[in-house]
């Protein structure tokens, strides 16, 4: 699956609900509970020069937002440990496992007939565990990076929400062999996510 395809179905999906379902009652609760659906696409940039890059796949994601305020809120972003195939010049060499938990504090601009934007900015903490690679190859257990997102709360009926949610955020590892640093991985993935929120 492209994420161009992906992009141009979230886009669909949002204008229709936009259009269909215009001003649907929300709730008053400072909860918002979401399930997503998110591809990511890793942005793969090497600096070992083993030409490194780990598979894109479609993630489940859960994240869990208090709201401050009709404009603040604090998002805590959670899924399980994924497991990702890395390759060395196309060829896989390994496996491992990552968790990415992400907290980020939003904006939420004013809603139109429901509808209602944010922007967020935050930090991601990755582990990487089950590492599987080749004798004498070795990767930093854990990451911290900055996160970007902006997204779209659309109503579908009350406490019910359609989400539309884009991230890009900050992963990487350095990468040793035989004790000497090869130099630094960068995931860096973004992520496209759709889904249904629930605020009570």
């Amino acid at each position: 699956m492209k994420l161009r395809s992906i992009s141009r179905s979230a886009l669909a999906i949002s204008i229709a609900a936009a259009t269909a379902l215009p001003c649907a009652a929300q709730t008053d609760g400072p909860w918002l509970v979401r399930a997503r659906a998110v591809w990511l696409d890793s942005a793969n940039t090497d600096g070992t020069g083993l030409d490194l890059s780990i598979n894109n796949k479609v993630i489940p994601e859960v994240d869990i937002t208090y709201l401050f305020s009709p404009q603040w809120a604090v998002e805590l972003v959670l899924t399980y440990p994924q497991k990702q195939s890395l390759r060395s010049g196309g060829t896989e060499i390994g496996t491992l496992k990552h968790l990415p938990p992400t907290l980020t504090a939003q904006y939420r601009f004013a809603s139109v007939s429901g509808f209602t934007p944010y922007v967020g900015a935050g930090v991601n903490y990755t582990h990487f565990s089950n590492v599987d690679l080749p004798a004498g190859v070795t990767i930093d257990k854990n990451s911290t990076g900055l996160a970007f997102q902006v997204g779209a709360d659309i109503p579908l009926q009350k406490g019910m929400s359609l989400n539309v949610d884009l991230k890009k955020v900050q992963i990487r590892t350095d990468v040793s062999a035989g004790g000497a640093k090869l130099g630094t991985f960068k995931i860096d993935p973004l992520l496209l996510g759709v889904g249904i929120g629930w605020r009570f």
